[in-house]
């Protein structure tokens, strides 16, 4: 079910004893790597509390047509734009004629008339019910209606609740689950976790100044969305920068390059990919003042000490993951880069020109040269998110390879 990893399943839940099971199936999803939200009728109410979806999906659970904390008061559309899949377990027969009809009279059939995204139905009712001519008249207008927008999951037949034997029975939440995964692709790097650096550190002088450069996160924040929609669960350690992290990435905010090694560090148990795109200072003043210093004199000195190499920390750690770097370079760029694959003991190291005004540094463009073993790939100029994916799969090719060797 790698598939699942950072996809956005919104989870319908109508009236039917079936209901308990989805609280099995929130938990599936999450473990998965989905990110869930939950949509109850007022009868799913009664079987099972919205307290307990909460608690399993880690969000709040939607009852209300009108909303009055989402904002501009319409949830109905944010939830319906929002999810990748729309999942309704269980479905009873009532809803199901309802959504036949195009009814809008609750939240979870109003979500379905807004959203876009494909809804996948997993009945739930009696037997006699299902088998009924009015019931399956309104599954085939259904899927004459929605047609490839509708998935149905099951029934699947055996005894029920009423102690009827037949067809009708909701699915178990692991093969609702593992049908919802068949509906998406698997990316180069699904159910990998991938751990990224980004932007600049700042070290400090004093409470108001800073020793740092000019790396504005772009290229790093560009390979985690890459990485994301690549199927990966991705950490993004993301120094001090003023654009937004991307959706479905869990970003933690440093500051210094020992703030970077520590969280970096707290990663490795469960890292399978680390991408170091941080610009990090090498040096950081030996002491900081505690309050601001005055100007005095016409000159003033700094004692610098060298701060931690956290790719190469990591690529030496004994939990090493696969370990990719970064050369941001101003001259002699491959004999450099190459010097640094070797002597930090990286897999990969992706090679930048800074020099040059149009590409690296605050700049929405790149060109870079690949290094690894005794190969190398170059990328000619083209813009950062562009460039993301194209790194990331070349990441991904030579992962897979690195993980053959080692098995064989």
């Amino acid at each position: 079910m790698q598939q699942l990893c950072n996809k956005r399943i919104l989870l319908g839940i109508t009236g039917g004893i079936a209901a308990y099971k989805a609280a099995e199936l929130v938990r599936i999803l999450k473990k998965a790597g989905a990110e869930v939200r939950v949509v109850m009728t007022a009868g799913a109410m009664e079987f099972i509390t919205p307290l307990t979806l909460q608690a399993l999906s880690g969000n709040p659970v939607h009852h209300a047509l009108l909303d009055p904390e989402a904002e501009a008061g319409m949830g109905h559309i944010e939830l319906a734009k929002w999810a990748d899949l729309l999942l309704v377990a269980p479905a009873s027969a009532n809803f199901i004629a309802r959504l036949t009809q195009g009814s809008g009279d609750d939240l979870l059939t109003t979500v379905c008339l807004a959203t876009e995204a494909p809804i996948a139905l997993a009945p739930a009712m009696n037997q006699a019910m299902w088998r009924e001519p009015i019931t399956q008249a309104n599954i085939a207008r259904l899927i004459d209606i929605k047609g490839s927008k509708l998935y149905l999951f099951g029934p699947a037949e055996g005894m029920q609740a009423c102690g009827d034997v037949g067809p009708g029975r909701m699915l178990e939440p692991e093969e609702i689950a593992v049908q919802a995964a068949d509906l998406f692709e698997t990316g180069l790097l699904a159910g990998l976790n991938v751990v990224i650096t980004a932007g600049p550190t700042r070290e400090a002088i004093d409470p108001v100044r800073y020793i740092s450069n000019h790396s504005s996160g772009k290229m790093g924040y560009a390979i985690a969305a890459a990485a994301r929609d690549a199927g990966a669960r991705v950490t993004l350690i993301s120094g001090p920068v003023v654009i937004p992290a991307p959706e479905r990435v869990h970003c933690l905010r440093v500051e210094s390059a020992r703030d970077m090694l520590d969280s970096a560090l707290a990663q490795l148990g469960q890292c399978d990919i680390f991408i170091a795109a941080a610009a990090v200072a090498d040096y950081r003043p030996m002491t900081a003042a505690n309050q601001k210093i005055k100007k005095s004199a016409d000159s003033m000195e700094l004692t610098l000490v060298k701060n931690p190499d956290v790719v190469a920390t990591v690529a030496a750690h004994e939990q090493r993951p696969f370990t990719v770097g970064f050369a941001a370079e101003t001259q002699d760029v491959d004999i450099y880069a190459r010097d640094k694959l070797v002597r930090k003991n990286l897999d990969m190291i992706v090679a930048n020109d800074v020099s040059m005004s149009d590409i690296g540094f605050n700049s929405d463009q790149n060109a870079v040269t690949v290094f690894w073993a005794e190969n190398q790939q170059s990328f000619a100029q083209m813009s950062k998110q562009a460039l993301a994916r194209e790194l990331v799969e070349l990441i991904a090719h030579q992962y897979q390879q690195t993980q053959e060797q080692q098995s064989s």
